[in-house]
């Protein structure tokens, strides 16, 4: 079952370009992580300071080999000074559901 985590955030406002070039770093290096699906980041097309990220893996013992990665342990010191404390990040895990078994109806 793929297991999936959803990060809600906020950048201070005009601390955009700073999250985002956080974001992609942290993109990268976790994308090679094994058992890592996917590691998508995405920005909101009407609040610009709003983020979301979207982590897939192939199962949830994957994200011990994430929180392993030595950017996992440095990511709050890079992105925190340009959060904003007013909005707090909200973290959800999701146990995907397989869409390719018939639903009945």
């Amino acid at each position: 079952m793929v297991y999936t985590v959803v990060v809600q955030l906020y950048s201070q406002p005009g601390k955009e370009a700073e999250v985002k070039n956080v974001l992609v770093k942290a993109s990268q290096a976790y994308s090679k992580d094994k058992g890592t699906i996917a590691w998508h980041v995405m920005q909101d097309q009407k609040d610009p300071t709003a983020w979301c990220i979207v982590e897939r893996f192939e199962e949830e013992s994957d994200l011990e080999t994430h929180r392993a990665n030595p950017f996992f342990k440095q990511f709050p010191k890079s992105i925190g000074p340009f959060l904003d404390r007013q909005r707090p990040m909200k973290i959800f895990y999701n146990n995907e559901l397989d869409s390719t078994v018939r639903a009945k109806l």
